[in-house]
């Protein structure tokens, strides 16, 4: 509650030197009649017990109106939001292979990407901010590419399948679907696109929610080795629909690793076999960018660079509607006005 004219309240400050006034008001002194002592005692009437009754509604109806010249007026507010946000599909490599460690930690490729991509979509609390307000979606692919979590705003489902994530173990579908994988990511996010630009707009003529570009971020540990679809072919398609693609290699770059030899154990130097050449191109391709992530420090500042160069525009609008208290107040103040005239006027009427 709030008022238009607060000064006005300073009038309140009149209406008890008003009462004051009207109760020192005294009418003539009458001669008293001779013999009125002897008269014999009537109990006092309900009208003079009460006649102060017509100047309280008097002193009402003046405070109505000092309320009514200072305005109060209520409000009432609500909050609409417009987002510009981006459309994520991330394609997440399953093959066996992600069963094997990276890095000196002894974790496995698939423990630290599964983690990774986790605080990617939900925030770590230091670098990454999380992706709130995004329409985010999860593939996972071996030598098929299933849709894990559709795309979504709400990425709840999504972290708790992403929590699930695990290497193939039936050998009939293993392999590295890449190209595959990249063309159903593409397909969902031009579905995605359409279905968006088909909603109702909201305040202002504009949805709440307004795909600002549409990315896909793959990670993998291999090379294309299943499915029909080439990656190269699956990117010029993603172009064509304006998706720009960023790849991670997850252990890539040259390994150390201990084996055994008849000599004891031994540090030898190990190559990978991620696609580098192939991931690069296809990002190039699209406009995006590729990460060699060799280690688990790595594969976190992929995630972290391409939180940096996608980011989502959050626009918040502020409305309210102002209730005024004027009109009630002062038929308030008139029908207190109206009842002192009739009270005056019948029930505690002065004579002479």
């Amino acid at each position: 509650m709030t008022l238009a004219y607060p000064y006005a309240l300073l009038l309140l400050a009149l209406l008890p030197l008003i009462g004051w006034a009207a109760s020192r008001a005294r009418r003539p002194e009458l001669a008293p009649l001779p013999g009125a002592n002897s008269l014999p005692a009537f109990g006092t009437s309900f009208r003079i017990v009460l006649r102060w009754v017509p100047m309280a509604l008097r002193l009402f109806a003046l405070g109505a109106i000092v309320l009514a010249v200072a305005r109060p007026q209520a409000s009432t507010g609500w909050t609409t939001t417009s987002t510009e946000g981006l459309a994520i599909q991330i394609v997440y490599d399953r093959s066996g292979s992600m069963g094997e460690p990276i890095g000196d930690g002894g974790e496995s490729k698939n423990e630290v990407a599964r983690q990774a991509l986790i605080d990617f979509v939900k925030g770590d609390g230091k670098g990454l901010r999380g992706r709130a307000g995004d329409m985010i979606g999860l593939i996972a692919f071996a030598r098929y590419a299933d849709t894990i979590s559709p795309l979504a705003r709400v990425h709840e489902p999504l972290i708790d399948s992403a929590k699930l994530l695990k290497p193939v173990e039936n050998r009939a579908e293993d392999g590295t679907g890449i190209g595959d994988a990249l063309a159903l990511a593409a397909a969902r996010l031009k579905r995605a696109e359409e279905e968006v630009s088909r909603e109702k707009p909201g305040e202002g003529g504009k949805p709440d929610f307004q795909i600002k570009s549409k990315i896909i971020v793959l990670m993998t540990d291999g090379q294309n080795n299943a499915g029909d679809v080439s990656p190269y072919d699956a990117a010029k398609l993603a172009k064509e629909w304006g998706i720009r693609i960023y790849t991670i290699g997850v252990g890539a770059g040259e390994r150390i690793v201990t084996v055994d030899t008849p000599f004891g154990r031994r540090q030898m130097s190990r190559g990978n076999d991620v696609d580098e050449r192939m991931l690069r191109e296809i990002s190039r391709e699209t406009g995006g960018e590729y990460f060699a992530a060799g280690d688990p420090k790595a594969l976190e500042e992929a995630y972290g660079a391409i939180d940096q160069l996608e980011k989502s525009r959050i626009d918040t609008k502020e409305h309210s509607r102002k209730i005024e208290w004027f009109a009630p107040l002062a038929v308030a103040a008139v029908t207190l006005l109206g009842l002192e005239l009739l009270a005056a006027n019948t029930v505690f009427r002065r004579i002479g």
